[in-house]
Parts: C-alpha cells; structure tokens; sequence
C-alpha cells in the first residue's frame, strides 16, 4: 500500500471495499496505506515491463527518488494538473452557460438554478467510483479515458445550444457536464501514489489547487467569449475547450505512466462508514466544499437576478463571476497552514463563525440593495470555504490519530496495527467526504432555486446558509473542542 496525504490536509487516495491483490514486484515497505496502493511489504523489483509501465517505484527509497523517481513523478504531475484542470472547467461550464440564456430561451431563474445543480450532482456521486478506476485500469490509461470523456458533453453543447433548444435537452447536457467532477477524485488517487510521503502535501497541493482554478478559468473563458462574440454564442465557449480536450488526452497518453500492483483494499470503506466520525466531517465538509462549489456554480446567476440594474447583460456578469473562485482556490493551502498551527478544529470553528457573518452580511447587503456590502460578503463566503477546506481535512488525520493513541494506551493495539488503522481509515474518509461534500454544491443551487420560486429573492437561501453554518460550528464545539473525558486530543 501507499502511504496517504492525509497529514497535508488535501484528499488522497481512497480505500475501497473491493480486493485486487497486488504483484510482489513493487512496495514501499512501510506498513502504511489507504489500500490503493502496492502491497505494504512486497520486495522491491526492477525495470519496466512496458513503456507506460512502472514495474518498479519506490518513493520512499532517497537514491531511487534522487536517480529516476523525481522526474517521473514531475512529468506525472504536470499532466495531470493540465487534465483535472480542464476537468474542472467542463464541471463548472453551466456556471457560464447560464448568463448566456436570455429571454429568447424562456428559463426563469430557478430553471437557471436546476441547470447548475445537476452536474454538481452527478459530479459527487461521480467521485468514489473514479477512485477506484485507478487501481482497476492504471492511473495512465483512466486519465486518458476520464479526458476523453469530457467530449461527452462539451460536443453536443457545441452543437445543440441555441435558442429553440428545449429546457429537457438544456437538462441532460447539463448533467452529462457532471462529468468533469469525477476527474479531481481519480486525479488525486493517483497522484497520491507517485511522491514520498514527505512531498505528498506539496504535489497533491498544487494538483488540487489547479484543478479548483478551472472553475475561475471557465468562467474567464465566458467572458472572453462574451467580450468578443457577444452573448448570441453560448456554443463557443464548450467549444474551446475542445481542442484542449483532445490535447489533454494525448498528452496523458504520451506522458503518463501506470504503476504497478496498485490495488483496492477490501473493508476500510465500510469500516470507516461505521464510524460516527465519518459522517460528522462529511457534514462539515458540506458547509466547507460544498459552500466553495456551490457558490462557484450560482454567483453569477445570483448577481444578474439580485442586482439587474448593474448587472443587465451577462458580460457585466461576467466581470466578476471569476473573482470568487479564483480566491477560494487560492486561499484553500492557509486553511491547511492555519491548522497546522493552531488546531484544524479550532480553525475550522472559528472560520464557521465568519462564513455564518458572510452570509449575514450577503443577507444584510440584499436588503439594503447595497452591491459593495453584497460583493464583499460573498467575495468572503468564498475566501472562508477556501480556508475551510484546508482545515477540515486537517481534522482527519487528526481524529484517527488521536484514536490510535487511545487504542494503544487501552492495550487493544500495538502501536504497529493501531497507527497503520489510522491511515487507512482516514483515506476512506476522505473518500467519502470528498464524495458527500460536492453533494452539498447541489444544495446550495437548489436552495437558491426554491428561495427564488417561492419569495422572488435569494434572502430565504441566505438565511438557511447562515442557519447551516451555526449547526456546523455546534457540532464542531460540542464534538471536538468542548472539554470532556470524551475529547480526542489534538483534533
């Protein structure tokens, strides 16, 4: 098995409930894993036995790292940061393809609201089995087909989006756009196996980070379409990304490698789905990721209802839809820095407190029909998701950590099988939190949908957002900050 990034903060390699055991031929010898991964105490091999193939990676081993892994692992890298990114962007395509939809296209706001929610929901569920494919068919070969498979919405958009389009076919292609938020799971997963344990934060860091970017890109792609060819041509915007699809593909396949022996290990999943642990975090991930997708999703749809006067036309938009994203995105590795110092619990708390005054200040704003107010406030929903994320995937390794200390001091486990638990639970967890906390981008855009059928304004969204932070800073406090004989420590 490999050893995870859970100590960094960012999501690693997942365990699953399915077993491929893996050839002896490659291992890092540690004992430690998420169970996607060589085996934990194989002897170490030699050579390749294909061009793509690596027979023989060891990470772990400083002279290999030095000599051969290194620039492996860098070539790796830079591929597939290129290919989550655009992953990413044809995710987040309906949060551009909305401004485009004027009145020739008859779509009230909420209909404009199901259309961002349902690649958002495809793109959870999406997640978990993504991971797995790359222990099932090699990292290579799934990057390959997961680009590949972005064509299957961004051709049909090219084509089929204009107006006399029905709202059905405006729906499928919308969910087929889903996607693109499988490709961030098995893009991670993959990653994970390639670098030292020392290094993981860092690679997994910038995978993540480029990935997330492609939500602002996306949208700096909308407006650049809408600059030069003007709102008349949605279909130009999932069209360049074509070539960059294309691109992506080849360059996986020339470029890329698979490893060898990686494997899905059976029983953490369900394991770690038995723990109550699991479940509290994926719902603190729902108020962290899910605010950052969901928010990424409706911002510009929301600005252009809210605010019609300023914002008449979608370029007007457009001009500020990217700032959100690109700040969460960019802002996530100070949450994981943030916890690092001064507990992931304790941060992860506090910034709850300041997405909760966020959002109060967004519902504030709204009354008052005050854009600057309204403009900050959300400009901070996604500066405190971004930190939020970071931090709460600090938390995880924490919990099991602190776990394993008690097994250990109980006698109910050696120091050995307690700590290697703990790594392959928290990668199970971060499989399903990861999973769970994109769903919670579907909430967001259907809350903003029912708010609007039913009062004609967003308050009633903001309100409940605002509600959803104060549960999640209660069950941060009560779970794991307030003394009792029941805290774990350093959580």
């Amino acid at each position: 098995m490999t050893n995870t990034a859970v100590p960094t903060g960012t999501p690693a390699a997942f365990d699953t409930d399915s077993t491929a055991t893996a050839p002896a031929a490659v291992g890092t010898g540690n004992g430690r894993g998420t169970g996607l991964g060589p085996g934990p105490d194989a002897p170490i091999g030699a050579g390749r036995s294909g061009r793509h193939q690596l027979d023989d990676w060891r990470p772990e081993d400083p002279a290999f790292w030095r000599s051969t892994g290194a620039p492996i692992a860098r070539r790796n890298l830079i591929v597939s940061i290129a290919s989550e990114h655009i992953g990413f962007s044809v995710w987040s395509l309906w949060s551009v393809m909305v401004l485009f939809l004027g009145p020739e296209y008859g779509i009230d706001p909420a209909g404009k609201f199901m259309l961002t929610a349902v690649p958002t929901a495809l793109g959870s569920v999406l997640r978990l089995p993504y991971t797995l494919a790359v222990a099932k068919f090699g990292g290579r070969n799934w990057t390959i087909v997961s680009a590949c498979l972005l064509l299957l919405p961004a051709v049909p958009m090219a084509i089929l989006i204009e107006p006399g389009v029905s709202y059905g076919t405006l729906l499928v292609l919308a969910c087929l756009a889903g996607v693109g938020g499988g490709n961030f799971a098995s893009s991670m997963a993959n990653i994970n196996l390639f670098y030292p344990q020392r290094l993981k934060g860092w690679a997994l860091g910038l995978n993540a980070g480029g990935g997330n970017i492609g939500v602002a890109a996306v949208q700096l792609v909308g407006l650049a379409v809408l600059a030069t060819a003007g709102a008349a041509y949605p279909r130009l915007v999932p069209a360049v990304y074509l070539p960059l699809i294309v691109l992506a593909a080849l360059a996986s396949a020339r470029y890329m490698d698979n490893i060898r022996g990686v494997r899905n290990e059976k029983g953490a999943m369900r394991e770690a789905a038995r723990d109550p642990h699991t479940w509290i975090m994926s719902l603190l991930y729902i108020g962290t990721f899910g605010s950052f997708i969901g928010f990424g999703f409706a911002f510009g749809q929301v600005l252009q209802v809210q605010f019609k006067e300023q914002f008449a036309t979608p370029i007007d938009a457009a001009y500020l839809t990217f700032l959100g994203p690109l700040v969460g995105s960019l802002i996530r590795p100070v949450g994981g820095w943030l916890a690092d110092r001064f507990g992931g619990s304790r941060v992860t708390l506090v910034n709850f407190a300041a997405m909760a005054a966020g959002a109060g200040l967004v519902y504030f704003a709204s009354r008052e029909r005050s854009l600057p107010l309204y403009l900050i406030g959300f400009i901070g929903l996604f500066v405190f998701s971004g930190i939020g994320n970071g931090s709460t995937y600090k938390m995880i390794p924490a919990i099991f950590r602190a776990k394993a200390t008690l097994a250990v001091s109980a006698g109910t486990l050696d120091a050995a099988a307690a700590e290697r638990r703990a790594w392959r639970l928290s990668g199970a967890l971060i499989g399903i939190a990861g999973a769970v906390g994109a769903f919670g981008g579907v909430l967001v855009n259907i809350a903003f949908r029912q708010s609007f059928l039913t009062y004609q304004t967003a308050d009633a969204a903001y309100l409940a957002f605002i509600a959803w932070y104060a549960v999640c800073l209660v069950i941060t406090w009560v779970v794991y900050l307030r003394p009792s004989r029941h805290r774990l420590t350093g959580v």
